[in-house]
């Protein structure tokens, strides 16, 4: 037994001389990974042709640091035994309808593929296998990973609201309509027309009808029934009339509010909770890189539990 470790961990040799003919550089749960198997693995991802994204890992990174790519490869290995052990093979005919589905993505027919396989030196059976493996890796992070991930609203709305860098940011905003008594500047001196909205607020407060004071003392040149205003979201409006209404139940009135526009006695009708413009623009997007995030993270803790129940022996 510890003769046969050895030669599976060292070299394999033939002929009378013994010469060597490949090297061993790691084991993983039996099967071996060889010099050889490295630089095929690397000749792939520098053409571009059938290399594996799915574990992750850049291109250039694996291309640059040999221990980087040997952990990759073994990374490789432990999810196809994980995927024996689950059983989660995929017969030829899966392997045919994925290869289908790629030829008619890509408009081509079966011997175009093999073509274009052949210029960048890989054969059609090398494809095969790797589209097989592909698909298997896919289904195990599925199984274990993919479908345990949920990205709540609030997960969204959270990331969204701590993603302003200092700048105030919030999921939702508020749609006003108001309607005010408006004492226009310039009509008389600022002391006057303070003290007649001051006059008509008593009124109002002495049990005096909103509508039919609006109706009396109002000096907006766009006067309409009942002093209606306009239905505004957040922003959208003159900014101190905004600061008044926001501290506003339905029905109340503050005043008097003092605008570019002269003095207002400010009414709240109706407020209701929106959407924020902004928020549902990037509110995918978030989502996106939330999930890419809990995913790296599972995945990674995953991968980590299975290195270590694994064998693994690099030389």
């Amino acid at each position: 037994m510890f003769i046969r470790s050895v030669f599976l961990m060292s070299f394999i040799v033939v002929g009378a001389n013994a010469e060597v003919i490949e090297s061993v550089v790691a084991i993983v749960n039996g099967s071996v990974i060889t010099k050889t198997d490295m630089i095929k693995y690397k000749g792939r991802l520098k053409s571009g042709s059938i290399a594996d994204d799915l574990l992750g890992g850049k291109v250039e990174d694996l291309l640059k640091d040999q221990k980087t790519l040997l952990n990759h490869m073994i990374d490789e290995r432990v999810v196809d035994d994980e995927v024996k052990k689950q059983n989660l093979n995929v017969t030829i005919e899966k392997v045919e309808q994925e290869i289908n589905s790629i030829q008619k993505r890509n408009n081509i027919n079966r011997d175009q593929l093999k073509e274009a396989l052949k210029k960048e030196g890989t054969n059609f059976s090398d494809y095969q296998e790797f589209i097989k493996k592909r698909i298997e890796r896919q289904g195990i992070i599925e199984k274990v990973i993919t479908s345990k991930i949920k990205i709540s609203d609030e997960d969204i709305i959270a990331a969204y609201e701590t993603e302003s860098k200092g700048h105030a940011a919030s999921a939702t905003s508020s749609e006003y309509k108001i309607a005010h008594i408006l004492f226009r500047d310039g009509k008389r001196s600022d002391a006057e027309q303070k003290k007649r909205a001051e006059d008509v607020l008593a009124k109002l407060k002495a049990g005096g009808s909103f509508e039919a004071l609006a109706s009396q003392y109002s000096e907006d040149p766009n006067f309409n029934e009942g002093g209606f205003l306009g239905t505004f979201k957040a922003g959208e409006t003159l900014k101190p009339l905004e600061e008044s209404v926001r501290i506003l139940s339905p029905g109340e009135y503050a005043g008097p509010v003092k605008t570019k526009l002269g003095y207002h006695i400010v009414k709240l009708l109706e407020r209701h909770v929106i959407p924020d413009a902004e928020f549902e623009k990037k509110k995918e997007q978030i989502r996106s890189e939330l999930y890419q995030k809990a995913f790296v993270k599972q995945f990674q803790f995953w991968l980590d539990q299975k290195r270590q129940e694994a064998f693994v022996r690099i030389n």
